[in-house]
């Protein structure tokens, strides 16, 4: 008893940490997050996935409802009746009462059908249904996708200022501290230090609205991924591999039918075509089975109702011919032939669209991306003409307005920088999903 009780403990030790890990990494983010964490986790999280899941399940039930009709249908019928007044019947010229006051009946009843339309359309289209509720759902994810990634390089943007403007602080603090020891020993006047004074109180307001934006676009990345409001998502990045994902290959064509649009107007030009052969076959009789075996029990005498039993039974073959409605039915097959019209040009006109998404994206890009290589350069600029005027002020050489301009291009050329960066990032998302490549 006591090695079982060992083994026991031994293997709740080894094994619990693992299984608590594990369930943590699917229910929860890492203290600090990469992208690609965030998307596994809204594609598992996300309310608006999980409706498209619920959607999927839903449209399954569905079909299983409607392909029930295949099955034979077996009901059973109860009725007790009490006739107060009964019937009264002429025969020989004499009127005669029929019938008892007290009737009840029990009826098994089996139906069975052998062709009718609405099964027949349930089975043909059943596959193109399920296909457009995955797609559906695809749809979705795609979306979502795009809308993480661009709400986690806006943060990566926002964060990012935020550390220049912690940089800037303390440069600033620094060069406070310095003219104000100039202006006591008479060197300069309180200009200075009062010029660091309002652009290192700018700087503050500015990282403090930072802050404040970061939070709110937090939120929306919470959002997005069904993250709890209350906790809150960090994120983890690597500046090198993001400067790598800048680049994108320029030379590549649109192809509408890569796109989930393509597919799901594919999908429900199917269903059109089906619908349009099911009213075809509105000419069609339905031909079905059915039959019944009652329990009839009669008796003037309510106590001895279902003292003696009457039974009767029946099979029947029914077979409806529709002959006439009054040009219903050929309305209805001009209406899904015109469906059918109506999504091919839908079809064309996503092919239009997705060239001229492309287009505009793909423009958007390579502007943005121009602007981020120079503003890459005109920060490296800025420190180095902030650096060499800095020095030259504390030489003597340059006036400390001149600190104050340059050490302004500075900051204004990092703040430019990740705004670039973002929208370049934004804009590469916006190519890729125009050419379709985001899966």
């Amino acid at each position: 008893m006591h090695k079982k009780y060992l083994f026991f403990h031994f293997m709740l030790v080894f094994f619990l940490p693992v299984f608590l890990t594990a369930q943590a990494s699917n229910d929860s983010l890492p203290p600090a997050a990469t992208l690609e964490q965030c998307i596994a986790y809204a594609l598992k999280n996300s309310p608006l996935i999980q409706q498209a899941a619920i959607d999927e399940q839903i449209t399954e039930q569905t079909i299983k409802s409607k392909l029930a009709d295949w099955y034979p249908q077996v009901n059973f019928n109860y009725s007790l009746q009490h006739n107060f007044q009964l019937q009264t019947s002429i025969f020989g010229g004499n009127p005669i009462t029929i019938g008892v006051r007290n009737t009840s009946l029990g009826q098994f009843a089996v139906s069975q059908n052998i062709f009718n339309r609405d099964v027949l359309l349930a089975v043909r289209s059943k596959g193109d249904v399920q296909l457009q509720s995955r797609q559906n759902t695809v749809n979705r994810k795609i979306d979502l996708i795009a809308n993480v990634s661009k709400a986690f390089y806006d943060i990566l943007a926002t964060s990012q200022q935020i550390k220049v403007a912690d940089q800037n602080i303390l440069r600033l603090e620094r060069s406070l501290k310095d003219a104000y020891n100039q202006f006591q020993v008479g060197i300069t006047d309180k200009t200075d230090y009062k010029r660091t004074t309002i652009t290192l109180n700018n700087t503050k307001v500015t990282r403090q609205t930072n802050i404040e934006l970061l939070q709110a676009k937090k939120q929306y990345l919470q959002y997005l991924a069904g993250y709890p409001a209350a906790a809150e998502i960090n994120i983890l990045y690597d500046s090198m591999r993001i400067e790598r994902e800048i680049v994108l290959d320029t030379l590549q064509r649109p192809d509408y039918t890569q796109r989930i649009e393509y597919s799901i107007l594919a999908t429900q030009k199917k269903l059109h075509e089906a619908n349009y052969a099911y009213e075809k076959n509105s000419y069609l009789p339905s031909v079905s089975l059915n039959g019944a075996y009652n329990l009839n029990y009669l008796n003037n005498n309510l106590s001895k109702l279902y003292a003696n039993n009457f039974p009767g039974s029946f099979a029947a073959l029914t077979l409806g011919i529709p002959i006439y409605q009054g040009g219903k039915r050929k309305s209805k097959i001009n209406v899904a032939a015109l469906q059918i019209q109506r999504v091919n040009k839908d079809i064309e006109n996503l092919q239009l669209l997705v060239n001229t998404q492309y287009a505009s994206s793909l423009a958007s890009y390579k502007s943005n991306y121009a602007n981020y290589l120079a503003l890459k350069q005109n920060i490296e600029l800025a420190t180095e003409v902030y650096n060499v005027i800095e020095l030259q002020y504390r030489s003597g050489i340059k006036s400390y307005l001149e600190v104050i301009n340059s050490e302004t291009d500075l900051r204004t050329s990092q703040i430019n920088y990740f705004n670039a960066l973002y929208q370049v990032l934004a804009s590469k998302i916006d190519v890729l999903r125009a050419l379709g490549l985001i899966k």
